[in-house]
This record gives C-alpha cells, structure tokens and sequence, in this order.
C-alpha cells in the first residue's frame, strides 16, 4: 500500500525506547488518512505518529474497513515504490489484487500473508477485486536495517493455521507465538499475529520480554494488562514483561492484531513511501522514481498511470523520536 498522502509527514525516527519502572500499557488512537482511489477510500493510521513512530521494526500501521467497495470505491493504488521496508498485508474480509515490479501476480485474502520486500527499490499496485463488496483488514509496513537496506526484492506468500489459545485463537504470520513459528523470513526478530478472543474470556500470552508489543483492536472492547482499549486504538507495551493478558468482557468475539520486536536501535527517516537513513537517501529515492528509474522497475497489467511522488519539503527532513515508554511511577 502506498502512503498517499499529498503532504506526507517528515519522520525521523529510531533508538531504544527508555528504561526504568515497569511500562504501562499507553494508548494510541488513530487518524484518518485518504488512500487514493476514484472516491478516496479512509484508512485509519495508528503508526507512525507523535506519540510512537516505532514498535520494533513496525513503523507503518493502516487499519481500513469494514468499508463497502460500492460507497468508498474500494481500494485502487496506482504503480508506486519502496525502499528500505517490507509490506504486510493482512485481510479480514475482501481480496486484494497485487502486481509487483518482480512479475509477482497474487491475491490477498483473509488469513493469508503477503510480504514484499523492497530493498533498494521495487514498485507495485494493490487493486480490490471486482467480486469484493466489503474489504476490511491491515495494511504494515516493517523497517528494515542498515545491512540489509540492499537486499534482493522479495516477495512471500503464507498462510498460518489457526492455534488453538485458553479463551480464543491465534494465527502466526510472523514471529513465535503459543507455540507457533512463521517460516516467513524477516531480517529482524518480529511478531506478527491475528487474534481472537471469546465473549467473557481472558486471554494470556507468553511473550519474550525484550520485545516491545502493540495490540491493534479491530473489533470488541478489551482490557490489556488492566488498560481498556477500544476498537481503531492501539495499546503499547514496552519491554520487560513476560506476558500479556488481554480481557474480553463482551458479548462478541473480539479480533485484534498484536505486533512486537526488540526496540529497533537504529535512526531511519520515512517520508512518502521511502524509507533511508539521511535526507540525501530520500531526495536520491524521489528523484529515481520521478525519472523512471530502473532502480524500482515496473509493474505490468495495471491500466493507468503511476504514482507521482509528492514535492519534498522546502527543508532537510527533521528528526522525530520515540519517546521513552511510559512508566507506573510518571503517572
């Protein structure tokens, strides 16, 4: 998915978040961006913002649906690139048409995981299908390191079987999990998981506790770790606990999508749908794209045109951290 933004934010970002007492669960609501299209089809955003640009190597997060194809005109995005990332997507409902500048030709559907691999350039489109009328799901982006900005471009498909958890289910998609390992191959340690916990259960997770972790709700009010969250929030949680425990007191199954990973020690800027580590890297990227560069080569059987690339701000892109986590004792 691309960042469609006109003005798309300047973010520098990067560094281990902060220690001290035990985390508390912080809560990050999102905001609506249009995604392109005939009828600008919303997305909620939840990463990066403000609050927390970061969680482990997650740095991008869209949350869209359930919208229906025929009001919101469905998902249409346009051949557009990447660099320096990975793309995750991850459907509860609809089906998706992919086309890269690799030859890959795939379908994105619920409960199956495509990841992309950018690295020094690749470009895609991501189409609704015509036989979709409700397409709801997630769309994430993973920042990859310095050594491995130039990596090969890639693309994965995998579909994880459900785990069965005490008070709902788990589908793996990257990462470890109840006792589940994804083969998808990431170049740092990830998680990345659907969740589903039953009306009026408690659900508890064994978690490594140097990862730091993000609970997406997408459906149901939870509790995670005594913090109420409601569905489009995000709950964070930093290192240093050895589980999570999720509370579902309603009357419906609620779906919720956890993201975790070491606190990613490096410094990235992400602007548009590039990712580098200096405003040079950036500029470099824009230009290539606007040349036709064969750095991102090109997507075949899309019928239109590809994606401008916005202008870049009349300044170097300024740095933007991740604060240090929230503890019991600041509140």
């Amino acid at each position: 998915m691309s960042n469609a933004e006109i003005q798309p934010a300047e973010l520098r970002c990067g560094g281990p978040a902060g220690e001290g007492a035990s985390p508390v669960i912080e809560v990050l609501t999102a905001r609506q961006v249009p995604l392109g299209g005939p009828r600008a089809m919303p997305v909620r955003r939840t990463l990066p913002q403000r609050a927390r640009t970061l969680i482990g190597a997650w740095c991008f997060a869209d949350h869209y649906g359930p919208d229906y194809v025929s009001t919101t005109g469905g998902m249409d995005v346009a051949p557009h690139p990447h660099t320096g990332l990975q793309t995750a997507s991850w459907l509860f409902a609809g089906e998706i048409e992919h086309r890269d500048s690799l030859g890959s030709h795939a379908f994105v559907r619920p409960g199956e995981l495509n990841l992309m691999t950018g690295g020094s350039g690749i470009s895609h489109t991501e189409v609704s299908t015509p036989r979709t009328t409700v397409l709801h799901g997630v769309q994430l982006w993973v920042a990859l390191p310095d050594e491995h900005r130039a990596t090969a471009r890639d693309f994965q498909h995998y579909v994880p079987d459900d785990v069965r958890l005490d008070g709902g289910t788990a589908r793996v998609f990257l990462g470890t999990l109840a006792g589940d390992t994804s083969p998808v191959r990431t170049f740092t340690p990830l998680l990345g998981a659907e969740l589903s916990v039953e009306p009026d259960a408690t659900v508890t997770l064994s978690i490594d506790p140097e990862f730091e972790h993000g609970l997406l709700v997408d459906t149901g009010d939870v509790i995670l770790n005594g913090t109420a969250l409601k569905p489009t929030e995000l709950g964070y949680a930093a290192p240093g606990g050895g589980t999570l425990t999720v509370e579902n007191g309603g009357t419906g199954t609620a779906r919720l999508v956890l993201l975790g990973g070491p606190p990613f020690g490096e410094e990235i800027i992400m602007w548009w749908n590039f990712i580098g580590r200096t405003h040079d890297d950036i500029v470099r990227a824009r230009e290539d794209w606007e040349h036709a560069s064969d750095r991102f080569g090109r997507v075949e059987g899309y019928p239109g045109d590809r994606l401008p690339a916005p202008a870049l701000p009349n300044a170097t892109l300024s740095p933007r951290r991740n604060p240090a986590p929230a503890t019991k004792d600041a509140r």
